[in-house]
């Protein structure tokens, strides 16, 4: 199937018909693998799907400890003032 590479403001894009759409569930976002000679789109249902239940199971857990302090010992807020 060949398409039309389009102008979007100041990049350019590619359109996709309805059908195509609708037949590999393309909603709103794709993740885009580049390999070798091609470019593959995968539809993606949800960039963030299920990360509400992952972060209530650290938390069950004890496994949502900050790494690093939030405010260092040596850090004066005063230039931001």
């Amino acid at each position: 199937m060949e398409v039309a590479i389009i102008k979007i403001g100041n990049s350019k894009g590619l359109r996709l018909s309805k059908s195509i759409l609708e037949k590999y569930n393309i909603n709103d976002k794709v993740e885009i693998i580049l390999e070798k000679d091609r470019i593959i789109l995968i539809p993606m249902e949800s960039p963030r799907k299920n990360w509400d239940l992952a972060f209530s199971q650290m938390h069950r857990d004890k496994d949502d400890q900050l790494l690093i302090d939030d405010v260092f010992d040596n850090e004066t807020l005063e230039e931001w003032n």
